[in-house]
């Protein structure tokens, strides 16, 4: 709520809404089934985007069922959940050292939406579309991630496709950062970054705190 008082422009149509409702006293499981309902779905890329800290917190094995739980927070549909998760599982085997194309194999095994199966399973087939829709922002920055060389050419990638460019970007840098690491980052472009001390701190903690096995 403290980061939604601050920068309400920072937030989309869907989390907008839902912290508005929260912030009125409405419980937030019924806050994100309202929103579902009066927006006749709720399958915007906000969740996907702000849950890569659960990828890089949980392992392989846990990953899945917790994006789930944190992305329907907010988004009650289904959809936008199993794209978070996707990402998500990739980001985890990644930042554990598992190559590119084994986390992209893993993630695809263990998911359970068809679409969301179908469309990042053959990310390949499909002409990325930077939408605000979930399924369609996730297939983008996964294209652009897959078929990149370095971390700089696969973000600038994703925000050159135009349209929801902020959010496909970031889901883009999150996978390319879990694959190249911090140092892979331009330092002209870390330089500049509000916050990067913080942030890192903040990184630094997630990462120690991190579950690698049974608890």
């Amino acid at each position: 709520m403290a980061g939604f008082r601050e920068r309400p422009d920072w937030y989309g149509p869907t989390s907008s809404l839902f912290f508005t409702l929260v912030a009125s006293g409405i419980l937030p499981a019924r806050a994100a089934w309202l929103v579902y309902r009066r927006h006749h779905g709720s399958r915007s890329n906000g969740s996907v985007m702000r849950g890569f800290p659960v990828g890089i917190f949980y392992q392989p094995a846990s990953v899945y069922d917790a994006s789930i739980t944190c992305s329907r927070v907010t988004h009650h549909d289904p959809v936008a959940a199993h794209c978070s998760a996707w990402l998500n599982v990739m980001v985890s085997g990644m930042c554990r050292g598992m190559s590119r194309h084994a986390s992209f194999r893993h993630a695809r095994s263990l998911c359970r939406d068809a679409e969301v199966r179908t469309m990042l399973g053959n990310y390949e087939h499909y002409i990325p579309d930077p939408s605000l829709d979930a399924v369609l922002c996730s297939h983008a920055a996964l294209s652009c991630f897959m078929n990149a060389r370095t971390f700089e050419n696969a973000v600038l990638s994703a925000i050159n496709l135009g349209g929801d460019a902020d959010t496909v970007g970031a889901c883009c840098g999150a996978l390319a950062g879990a694959y190249w690491g911090l140092d892979a980052i331009p330092a002209r472009w870390r330089c500049r970054l509000e916050g990067f001390d913080r942030i890192c701190t903040l990184a630094d903690k997630l990462w120690e705190g991190r579950m690698d096995g049974p608890r």
